[in-house]
């Protein structure tokens, strides 16, 4: 997907209707602005420290980052004491211009000579922005990350269970089709079925992703050690799916070895190998249905309210044709999860075992716990 010059980000990238696939970001301001708000929930349940980065993931065409830049606006006053600023992980140039274009109005400037920004600006709203080529490169510090349909699309390994053990799927040229791939299994075991299969496995059919193991491990390092959370957003299973691995091209599937570099390519995200993955380190919580995380951050409220403050029928039909897309379990409402990584003090009082009486009680994770509107 990211290879220059033919790969599918870095040529095409089609996001959008007029694309090959549509994010929730582009169907509802409402997706950005409620995850907007978990991440002020979540920053005052830690005592609103004096500064925050907010980093995102493969952040698309900016849209999450602009709805949730104006949820920080409408909020500024809570904000006003706090040094807040966005640090996007981009690896596609023709993605990063259109993030450009529409958060600052593309007033940025290049870095070229910086090794670790290759771009610099600030949002219409005021607040600084960078651009970076891998996680590694974010500054250290209090953060909140965000990865919106981020991991299914990094590269996986395909294994089969067979008579003969665990074998490898591999991508093979078709001696009987020109110019066509096909899938083989590998004759014997390889370096990857030697380390990614784990023994207590029941499935036949495997999927594993090691660069999103890697991220993983990177993510709970830093809230581990300098706080903050991560949130994640994806199509996903709890290390139950086998074969999910697919193409989509305008807006339909696609053979994935067709025509390489004009479709997008996805694979389910396996939630257990991500909590797995965290060694650890930090708390996690979900996966949680898209549809539940969204009704426990008050979707419903938000989605009557601007029904009530429009007044022509395009916009209400607009309005709840987006809802039903983002909450219907047969759309996006189940395929979708949302995922967390949180430090375990946040989930549980550090001297709660010596003194349970001495505490508070720690205020509930949005989205996570049902919230009552007071």
């Amino acid at each position: 997907l990211p290879s220059p010059p033919q790969g599918y980000y870095t040529s095409r990238g089609g996001i959008g209707e007029s694309g090959d696939f549509i994010t929730s970001p582009e169907i509802s301001q409402v997706f950005g602005e409620l995850i907007g708000i978990w991440y002020i929930s979540e920053w005052i349940a830690t005592g609103k420290p004096k500064a925050f980065q907010l980093v995102e993931l493969g952040p698309g065409r900016g849209t999450l980052t602009d709805d949730i830049l104006r949820v920080f606006k409408q909020l500024a006053s809570l904000l006003s004491k706090c040094d807040v600023s966005i640090h996007l992980v981009e690896v596609s140039p023709k993605l990063s211009e259109i993030q450009a274009l529409m958060l600052t109005g593309g007033k940025v400037q290049s870095n070229p000579e910086d090794k670790s920004a290759y771009m610099k600006g600030i949002s219409k709203t005021g607040i600084p922005i960078s651009w970076y080529r891998d996680i590694q490169d974010v500054p250290p510090g209090y953060s909140f990350y965000l990865a919106h349909e981020f991991f299914d699309a990094l590269p996986i390994h395909k294994f089969q269970r067979t008579e003969k053990g665990w074998r490898e799927v591999l991508v093979d040229i078709d001696p009987d089709v020109p110019d066509q791939l096909r899938f083989v299994l590998s004759p014997s075991s390889t370096p990857a079925t030697e380390n990614f299969i784990q023994p207590e496995e029941t499935r036949d059919h495997v999927e594993v992703c090691p660069e999103a193991g890697v991220i993983i491990q990177s993510l709970a390092c830093r809230i581990e050690k300098d706080g903050g959370a991560a949130l994640i957003a994806d199509y996903g299973h709890d290390g139950t799916k086998t074969d999910t691995f697919r193409g989509f091209r305008n807006h339909k599937l696609h053979h994935v070895l067709r025509a390489p570099g004009t479709a997008d390519l996805t694979a389910d995200v396996d939630f257990s190998y991500l909590r797995k993955m965290t060694l650890g380190r930090t708390a996690t919580l979900g996966p949680i249905k898209q549809r539940d995380f969204l009704k426990n951050m008050g979707i419903d409220l938000r989605v009557q309210v601007l029904l009530q403050n429009s007044h022509d029928t395009a916009t209400h039909e607009q309005l709840l044709h987006s809802y039903d897309m983002l909450m219907n379990p047969k759309k996006m409402g189940d395929c979708f999860n949302f995922f967390a990584l949180l430090p375990h003090h946040r989930l549980v009082h550090p001297d709660k075992k010596h003194k349970p009486e001495s505490k508070s009680p720690l205020p509930p994770v949005a989205g996570f716990d049902e919230l009552l509107l007071k």
